[in-house]
């Protein structure tokens, strides 16, 4: 039995995609739950008894999480990940090293339909994008979907190959892989990523340095201030959103300059004790959205990322955006068609302006509701805006 969105009407690809089942063996679930339930909560202090979480995530809240987490059913939420068809492929990089890259793809029946990549970041994975995926499966049958979707698990990631012990990788080699995917699943021709966090990063320089990426749609967008910037000239909203920047800045940073800097140290110690990673994510998913998510929704994020390794394979790009010994990615002026979403609980909702000055800005949407996990948290909103962009830039942009 073939099932729906996965067959791919296209005799361009040149790597072979592999059908993969999300399917984590029973004693790494048992030995989880022991590490869990031996793990001990920090005693009362001034600073985790602090409601409103200015020093971080309360010793309530974590007392709560672990208790419901000894309970949280991961093979349930296996079953419906395993709705959606995975797959595996082989990339072989420049150096002839081979890279297994995790996909989720939903392919259309249509020969005009669009390559979208959505592409994301730390401490993401591909759930974030599930709620898109539904929505499309919802909204279109393989007959009339207009998109052959692609969500990658970046390099080092869930069930991607970690990076290299031997190379000192970072932004430009996550780009280089994802772009060597996508061409070789057969859509060397043109395709439009969508990225935010480090997705964001590395759809930027697929943008510059990639000739099939005709197009990217962000939902984060770090820049600098431009030149005579007037903050006359931006709305209120734009306002706040800078406001938030600061205390981005000055208070909720501290996370990626220690990724960046002592990222063996960090990566030992939260691999090491499930509570740890807990307490190091979860705190994310509290201050970098507009509404606190769902406590399952974090908890199954933590769980995927306990359960494959994750968090001290995926923290390497941070050294080449903090890091004093790593030149930061390049990143020059984006010629190709830029789309951005705003959202105010972004960790850093940069004004328009900013965007433009840096870019071909060709679509831009300011929302009242949502914050850094947009696709996770607004995925009706996100969704719409993407669909609007490739709307507007592919009968242009596929011709070039």
């Amino acid at each position: 039995m073939v099932l729906p969105y996965t067959t791919l009407p296209l005799s361009a690809s040149t790597i072979s995609a592999n059908p993969f089942r999300v399917n984590i063996a029973e004693s790494t679930l048992d030995e989880f739950k022991t590490l869990l339930g031996l793990s001990k909560l920090a005693p009362q202090t001034y600073e985790n008894t602090q409601g409103d979480r200015r020093y971080g995530v309360t010793g309530e809240w974590m007392r709560e999480a672990k208790e419901k987490w000894l309970d949280f059913d991961w093979k349930k939420r296996e079953e419906y990940i395993n709705s959606f068809p995975h797959y595996t492929a082989s990339v072989i990089d420049d150096n002839q090293k081979k890279y297994s890259i995790h996909f989720i793809a939903l392919y259309s029946e249509r020969a005009d339909a669009v390559p979208l990549v959505f592409l994301h970041g730390w401490p993401g994975s591909f759930l974030e994008f599930l709620p898109i995926l539904e929505l499309l499966k919802s909204k279109y049958t393989p007959a009339t979907l207009p998109y052959h979707v692609i969500v990658p698990s970046l390099l080092g990631f869930i069930f991607s190959s970690p990076p290299p012990l031997d190379e000192n990788f970072g932004t430009r080699d996550v780009a280089r892989i994802i772009d060597k995917l996508v061409v070789g699943l057969g859509f060397g021709d043109g395709y439009v990523v969508q990225g935010g966090d480090i997705g964001s990063n590395a759809a930027r320089v697929m943008s510059l340095g990639h000739a099939s990426c005709k197009a990217i749609h962000v939902n984060v967008f770090a820049v600098q201030e431009p030149a005579g910037f007037d903050i006359a000239t931006i709305n209120e909203a734009e306002r706040k959103g800078l406001d938030r920047a600061k205390w981005f800045n000055s208070v909720g940073r501290a996370y990626a300059i220690t990724h960046a800097t002592r990222p063996a140290t960090i990566g030992s110690i939260l691999a090491s004790n499930p509570l740890a990673l807990l307490v190091w994510i979860g705190e994310k998913f509290l201050d970098w959205t507009d509404d606190d998510p769902p406590l399952d929704t974090i908890l199954e994020a933590v769980t995927l990322y306990w359960l494959t390794e994750t968090f001290p394979r995926a923290i390497y790009t941070y050294r080449g955006y903090y890091a004093p010994d790593t030149p930061r990615p390049g990143v020059g002026y984006l010629s190709k068609p830029l789309g951005f979403s705003w959202f105010p609980k972004e960790v850093l909702p940069v004004p328009r302006s900013w965007v433009a000055a840096a870019g071909n800005l060709v679509f831009f949407r300011q929302h009242d509701k949502g914050g850094h996990f947009a696709a996770l948290e607004v995925p009706e909103v996100l969704l719409k805006d993407v669909e609007g962009f490739v709307e507007q830039v592919w009968p242009k942009v596929k011709k070039q």
